[in-house]
């Protein structure tokens, strides 16, 4: 018989992948050790050392933020670090708006950073590292996490690394967290939006234990090596080459995507490379449709800041369950959003409805904004009907956004449906799970291109930290084969659970599995509908069960990774519902997003290995119910 592949879990806490500097993964081994996340356990926050990036401060981004709080902070005063005045700016003016609603009105203050190598004189022509210091009292550290979490749009962890290799090192018998530890001067220039206090240092956030695992304590050098081993030693003034090969890889452009590095960077990104019309269904797009930004959520969060800067101010709709934050966004910034969570066929009559309301008390004006849907969703892997929305987005002349992520351009053709295609790149695009990154596509095809595109021009800044595009370059350029393998190992994986739950039938007198939910068992008329003829039905699936004890056994038994996340080139899964709504478990079930459903992005694992690894936890499962 062949044994499951990897059938070892990595400790609580650890990075996933393991020894990974800037990891977006953390090892959640059991169901037990999600929920303690989930209630603030001090076993399980003492034991991270790693985490999902809008989730968790990377140690870092919090060493990085304790030295910005001693030099600039005031008592009590803690910060959240940007990489521009203008998400500085937006990040002020959201606390600001989302604590006088509370009705806690806080007091916020800007602080302009210019740091340079202590070994740099001044003035200097060597470019400077200009990073943006947001400032509250402490007691107002839930609107910055708001911030930070709905938006994605903080410093990144190789942002924190790059600025700290440029202040002095700190002594060895004073460590960061000290309030009273001196420092040797900073050589910066500072810009104050608003008068300075007196500098002290403060904790940045609750949950920032400095562990000891040894397992992802790594040396510089080590740091510097794993990196290299692979290949990954560009210099970081190959970003410009590394976006633009991006750009056109994600535009369907490339007539022949070159995977070698040039002297500059990416061959893919040089200047005379040859392109053509696009693959992607729209011919005409070209990589200058394409913005990159620094994570997913950035993407949703920028096609909705274009959705309120082109149109009317009235309300945009949410079309099906989607990834918490995506609501989030849409309900916290602008008029808000009507919810149709079930995301069903029926809810499109329930939107026309919706829809004539609104007309009928104004005709004159635009009854909704913006239509956005995950294709397909993400638990629940439905499939919306993407051309009947287009058909009431022309009638009615809203703009259609669509999260691509899950069903991937490799597998499906969602362009020429929407107005705007939004991406996070950070999950099977990359697939190593060591850097973040979203995509924005506008469809030249649409009504609203000129308008949409005038929008970006004058708005769009390119925040992307160069080091971290790198990476995701070097990572995305065999993501078309890297899907058809996790594709496959997907299917085969799905045909056999599915054979033993309820929804498929099966003659098992305790099934453990109630429903696989997967593309190709739900919704799959309107999944087919924007299938591609050699695309496959994705990595993600999600599992529920006859009882939460079935789940937990389930999920405990798996011999693979767990943790947070999709899209990894290896195995991970999560207790979804616990990890994203813990606290409205009850709101979510009323959507089909039960309490014991468990998430599962499958990876490139030999395919028996994988199988057999289901195997035995289904039997786990089966022998609890």
């Amino acid at each position: 018989m062949t044994t499951p592949h990897c059938a070892t879990n990595y400790p609580l806490g650890s990075a996933l992948p393991p020894f990974t500097q800037h990891a977006i993964s953390v090892s959640l081994p059991t169901w037990a050790d999600n929920v303690g996340y989930e209630e603030g356990e001090k076993r399980v926050a003492d034991a991270m050392v790693s985490g999902y990036p809008r989730f968790f401060i990377h140690l870092s981004i919090g060493k990085l933020a304790r030295i910005c709080e001693q030099k600039f902070g005031a008592p009590n005063e803690k910060c959240l670090l940007c990489p521009s005045k203008k998400i500085a700016d937006g990040c002020r003016s959201f606390m600001l708006d989302r604590a006088s609603l509370a009705g806690t009105p806080t007091h916020v203050r800007l602080v302009q950073y210019h740091i340079y190598s202590e070994d740099t004189p001044l003035p200097s022509a060597q470019p400077t590292v200009e990073l943006h210091i947001v400032l509250f009292p402490a007691d107002a550290w839930p609107f910055a996490k708001q911030f930070w979490q709905h938006t994605g749009l903080g410093i990144s962890s190789r942002f924190a690394v790059y600025c700290l290799s440029l202040l002095p090192a700190e002594s060895p018998n004073s460590p960061a967290s000290s309030p009273t530890s001196a420092r040797a001067p900073f050589k910066a220039l500072n810009k104050h939006y608003s008068v300075k206090r007196a500098p002290q240092s403060l904790s940045y956030g609750s949950a920032l234990p400095l562990s000891s695992n040894s397992q992802d304590i790594l040396s510089k050098d080590q740091s510097i090596y794993l990196e290299e081993r692979y290949g990954r030693n560009l210099p970081l003034s190959a970003g410009s080459y590394a976006k633009r090969a991006m750009r056109r890889r994600i535009a369907g452009v490339l007539v022949r995507d070159n995977w070698e590095d040039c002297p500059n960077g990416p061959c893919a990104g040089a200047h005379d490379v040859e392109v053509g019309p696009s693959h992607r269904g729209v011919k005409d797009v070209t990589e200058d449709d394409v913005y990159l930004l620094p994570t997913g959520m950035t993407a949703i969060w920028t096609a909705h800041q274009l959705v309120l800067g082109t149109q009317p101010p009235v309300k945009s709709v949410c079309f099906g369950f989607p990834y918490t934050d995506t609501l989030k966004i849409l309900q916290k910034w602008g008029p808000g959003c009507h919810f149709l969570g079930h995301g069903l066929d029926s809810d499109i009559d329930a939107l026309e409805t919706i829809i004539k309301q609104e007309l009928s008390t104004n005709p004159s004006a635009l009854p909704i904004a913006a239509l956005f849907v995950e294709f397909p969703s993400n638990p629940l892997l439905r499939s919306a009907n993407i051309s009947a929305l287009r058909t009431l987005a022309d009638k009615y002349d809203f703009l259609m956004v669509i999260d691509e992520t899950i069903g991937n351009l490799v597998n499906v053709d969602v362009l020429q449906h929407a107005d705007i295609v939004v991406s996070s790149l950070s999950k099977i695009f990359s697939g190593d799970a060591n850097t973040m990154g979203g995509s924005l596509i506008l469809n030249p095809r649409s009504r609203h291109y000129a308008t949409l595109k005038a929008y970006m021009s004058t708005t769009y800044e390119d925040t992307y930290f160069d080091e971290d595009a790198v990476f995701m370059e070097r990572n995305s350029r065999n993501f078309a084969r890297r899907i058809r393998i996790i594709d496959e190992n997907t299917l085969a994986v799905c045909e056999y659970l599915r054979s033993r739950s309820i929804s498929g039938g099966t003659s098992l007198p305790s099934p453990a599995i109630k429903e696989v939910f997967y593309p190709k068992y739900i919704t799959p008329e309107n999944y087919l509908s924007c299938k591609l003829p050699e695309g496959g039905y994705g990595g993600l699936f999600s599992l529920t069960f006859t009882s939460l004890a079935a789940s937990q056994a389930f999920f405990d038994n798996m011999p693979f990774q767990k943790g947070p996340s999709l899209g990894t080139n290896f195995t991970l899964a999560c207790p979804y519902t616990i990890l994203a709504h813990y606290f409205e478990l009850e709101w979510a079930a009323e959507y089909g997003v039960e309490e014991g459903l468990v998430r599962i992005s499958v990876g490139m694992e030999e395919r028996e290995g994988l199988l057999e690894g289901f195997k035995f936890a289904l039997r786990a499962a089966e022998a609890a119910t």
